[in-house]
């Protein structure tokens, strides 16, 4: 706990300049430090082998105090570094400090990321050690050991390249400000808030779970945490009223991970993604609240129609709470949230926004005492952003060697062009490779180290195309996000499944079908911007529109049901998805085609409607 304290008060301490003791480190030795103290406190927070926690205990302390000791030496010669080029000629004992840093910036990447992330890392952090041997585009400027070593820890491109420079300028902050929020009780805020704004709608419970879970998970940017968090209040209110365990927990999964698509806050991974694109990151939220509003939105009607469809009711009106005294006692949160978006968008101070949210969130709960900051709410607080922290660098450090690795030696720039070489130009078919892709490398990898992978070989390659860059980078991100719903990892839905007591493949198949809409949005903003915000207002809303009428009838067409009409059969189920298909496309013809047949649809199943009660059928 002492090190989590360590490492947040220096974090505050650089990202507001106080120079507490005299004390200001250059931005790499600060690296170093952090990198030092949240290594150690991964060790002694994670075990050895998941499987035998017990096993090799004696090992962590060991590691961790090595990791004190290398990175602080580094840190402690920063400026030297900087200045005598050690990156190309270093002294023995800063060989050796860089050599102990590798060793376990790998053992720390096992821990947190896992075998695959492991191999990964050593695989492409090992690349400039043979990549004179390779052939073809593969072919890179090969690197003796020891300058492998220096460039990795020493140089400014590897562990201490823009995946950790994000986290300790941008994300700390916001680790912090989700922490917060939940020690708070800032969680209960937000269910209490959806369940009285539509707990007695037919379905309720659902409606509630993706509202409630949306929001929470949008300011928290953890997908697991937020099931964990949301997930035992609103599965069982949903099997209440009549949802199956294993659609309930689908709901949940799909509206947890969701939510680090939907700003303000996204999860890690937007952030790296406004550093690799040289854009502030509140350009990345304009451009990715409409296609995560339009997913919550074909969530919603799916669950309603669902509902619709099964006669299923709300929560009785004495179960659910008012609304005016339910946002009279979440107001510190309202306000923190208020404080977050005009520092963030308003001020254009995305780094100390999440400060100064979370220093107003706990002035003002101070008042009440079921939500003040106690001794012990304090010490679980500090240990949470110690462990949250400490997993993001030990990933993020593991995934420096990669980005070094390809940046050193040339391979990456190489990559993207062969890529565009072999597809010929047609754009399908490099997005199809990178859904895929993206999908695969998300089952094995955490999101942010698929999306930083990814970003370095294919979407150069796709903005070379001539593609959006945010639209390319936002598809990388959203397609290794699917791994989360979708099996045989289906991580959220298996998480979910626990909570809910169902099987977990049959809950990871309802996931999918409930998300379908994030398999299909990325391909709608790749081909037409206007989604993400760019291009003209008349552009924007006629796509918007374009958009949601396409998704209700997708998923009319998936829940065998249309509005002011009821259930429908099988053939007008397929022709109804085919014409919100058609719509999707941008194009004038393919919608006028898809809002055609819609409306055939509608008037034939409303006349055999008439027949059936005219005949008493």
């Amino acid at each position: 706990m002492g090190l989590g304290a360590l490492g947040v008060a220096m974090a505050i301490n650089q990202q507001f300049l106080l120079n507490i003791l005299g004390f200001q480190p250059l931005g790499n030795a600060y690296l170093y430090y952090l990198i030092g103290i949240f290594l150690a406190i991964a060790f002694l927070t994670m075990p050895v082998s998941r499987l035998h926690p017990q096993r090799l205990q004696w090992l962590n302390p060991v590691l961790a105090i090595a990791a004190l000791v290398s990175a602080g030496w580094l840190g402690r010669h920063g400026l030297d570094i900087i200045q005598r080029g050690w990156e190309y000629d270093a002294p023995l004992m800063a060989d050796v400090m860089a050599s102990i840093l590798i060793i376990l910036v790998l053992e720390g990447v096992r821990r947190a990321g896992g075998p695959i992330l492991l191999f990964t890392a050593i695989l492409f952090g090992t690349y400039p050690l043979y990549a004179g041997y390779m052939p073809g585009f593969l072919w890179g400027t090969e690197y003796s050991l020891i300058g492998t070593i220096r460039a990795h820890v020493l140089g400014v491109e590897s562990i201490i390249g823009i995946p950790m420079q994000v986290v300790a300028e941008l994300v700390i902050g916001f680790v912090i400000f989700g922490s917060v929020l939940v020690i708070t009780k800032g969680s209960d805020f937000f269910m209490e808030l959806a369940s009285a704004l539509l707990g007695h709608s037919r379905g309720g419970p659902a409606k509630v779970a993706v509202m409630g879970s949306g929001i929470l998970g949008s300011l928290s940017g953890s997908v697991i945490s937020n099931i964990l968090t949301s997930g035992p209040f609103s599965i069982p209110t949903m099997r209440r009223v009549g949802y199956p365990a294993s659609y309930a927990a689908a709901i949940e999964a799909c509206a947890s991970t969701g939510a680090t698509l939907m700003p303000p806050v996204m999860g890690t991974v937007a952030f790296v993604m406004a550093s690799f694109l040289g854009v502030q990151y509140s350009t990345i939220v304009i451009a990715a609240v409409i296609p995560a509003l339009l997913f919550y939105v074909a969530l919603l009607l799916q669950v309603d129609m669902y509902a619709a469809r099964r006669g299923l009711k709300g929560l009785p009106r004495t179960e659910i709470p008012a609304i005016w005294p339910v946002l009279k006692s979440g107001w510190p949160y309202l306000l923190s949230l208020a404080v977050l978006i005009f520092v963030l968008m308003g001020l254009r101070m995305e780094a100390r926004s999440p400060y100064y949210a979370s220093l107003v969130m706990l002035i003002a709960t101070s008042f009440k005492k079921e939500t003040r900051l106690s001794l012990r709410r304090a010490k679980d607080l500090l240990l949470d952003v110690s462990k949250n922290i400490a997993s993001l660098v030990a990933v993020l450090a593991g995934i420096g060697l990669v980005v070094g690795g390809l940046s050193y030696t040339g391979v990456a720039g190489a990559f993207a062009r062969e890529l565009l070489l072999y597809a010929g130009g047609n754009t399908a078919l490099m997005l199809i490779a990178g859904a895929v892709t993206s999908f695969v490398l998300g089952m094995g990898m955490t999101v942010t180290a698929c999306y930083i992978f990814l970003s370095i070989l294919l979407a150069p390659a796709l903005v070379q195309a001539g593609l959006n860059p945010i639209a390319s980078h936002l598809f990388i991100l959203y397609w290794g996000m699917l791994s989360y719903i979708t099996p045989p990892v289906a991580l959220a839905a298996i998480t979910a499944a626990n909570l809910a007591g169902s099987r977990p493949m049959q809950t990871g198949f309802h996931a999918m079908r409930l998300g379908m809409p994030l398999f299909v949005l990325p391909f709608i903003f790749v081909y037409d911007p206007a989604l993400i915000m760019d291009g003209t207002w008349p552009q924007i809303i006629e796509r918007i529109s374009l958009t949601l009428i396409a998704i209700w009838a997708v998923t009319s067409a998936f829940e065998s049901w249309i509005y002011k009409v009821g259930r429908i059969g099988t053939v007008s189920r397929i022709a109804f998805g085919a014409g919100g298909i058609l719509i999707i496309f941008p194009e004038l013809a393919t919608s006028l085609i898809g809002g055609t047949i819609l409306t055939a649809v509608i008037v034939v199943n409303l006349g055999i409607g008439r027949r059936n009660s005219a005949t008493g059928t």
